[in-house]
């Protein structure tokens, strides 16, 4: 039978010990990041792994996610496990305090992302993903793109996905076809599909905000003609509240092998209204800040895997 119970010693000593964690609160931005608190941080944060994540791990796998109709419902105990999480400010923890983050460092973020892939990875998918479109739109999103729309991230009301794969292309992204038509409002329509959509669509958040790789009509051959895209499941109303549905839809969903609980999805666009992220045919290197992301998140759950298993 598995078991976890989060190894709080082994990570109070990597921070204290191999880290000097007491240094982050010299620097600016990060005087609250004191030992006592990233301690305190920690505990709690194990408390929620060990109670609320853990106990859905096996059975969110054995259920699965559920499909109909374009719907997608995820595994009991799923959506009151994520309100906790969002509702703890698990989501916000590394966020900048500008869009309601705690603005604490990255080291903090990542003892707990190893709790957190450890207690449940599937489940913790969900806000990762989120995390890493936090990420991508902070550096590259404009003004208004952040206004609008990084404060819903950081508190959870909204979740993010990377959308690169198509049915013909994966690694050689060169080749993709998703196209993107400028509007005379300044918003863009794309068509396309995107496939093995990591949490691409679900019912724990109101909604979710895709960042979509896709062509425009005059862009260059090969990686350097990719744009970025902010395609969100419903499009928000001028006062931030949730509007109509947009034109991206769950066609599927895939059954990966131990996340069965996070839904795998092929998401078609018909025309659905997006808008650019960073320049036009400079989307590789917004999009890399979110790749990049997933990749330190693929090497922590390695990590949090491994202690599961080696703990069971």
């Amino acid at each position: 039978m598995a078991v976890y119970k989060a190894p709080i010693k082994d990570i109070q000593f990597v921070l204290n010990e191999v880290l000097d964690v007491s240094k982050l609160a010299k620097l600016p931005g990060y005087e609250e990041a004191t030992p006592d608190t990233i301690h305190a941080i920690v505990e709690e944060a194990a408390k929620l792994c060990e109670n609320v994540l853990f106990p859905l791990n096996r059975s969110g796998d054995e259920e699965g996610c559920h499909y109909e109709n374009g719907v997608v419902r995820t595994p009991k105990g799923f959506k009151e496990a994520y309100r906790q999480f969002a509702e703890g400010g698990w989501t916000a923890v590394t966020c900048d305090p500008e869009f309601g983050g705690q603005g604490l460092p990255a080291t903090v973020g990542f003892a707990l992302q190893e709790m957190f892939t450890a207690s449940n990875q599937a489940f913790a998918m969900y806000p990762g993903l989120s995390h890493g479109a936090y990420e991508a739109l902070s550096r590259h999103g404009s003004d208004d793109l952040k206004k609008k729309y990084l404060p819903k991230l950081t508190d959870g009301t909204w979740t993010g996905t990377m959308c690169l794969t198509e049915p013909h292309c994966g690694t050689d992204l060169g080749m993709l076809r998703t196209r993107a038509e400028p509007q005379a409002d300044g918003s863009y329509k794309l068509t396309g599909t995107k496939i093995f959509i990591s949490a691409g669509e679900h019912d724990l958040a109101e909604n979710i905000l895709h960042l979509v790789l896709a062509r425009l009509p005059d862009a260059p051959g090969g990686t350097k003609g990719i744009s970025l895209f902010l395609v969100p499941k419903f499009i928000p109303k001028a006062d931030g509240s949730v509007g109509e549905r947009n034109g991206i839809r769950c066609g599927a969903i895939e059954h990966k092998m131990g996340i069965k609980a996070n839904a795998t999805c092929v998401m078609n666009r018909d025309g659905a209204t997006g808008w650019l992220v960073g320049e036009p045919n400079k989307g590789m290197p917004a999009m890399f800040v979110m790749m990049n992301a997933a990749r330190l998140g693929v090497g922590m759950q390695g990590l949090g895997i491994a202690e599961t298993a080696y703990q069971s």
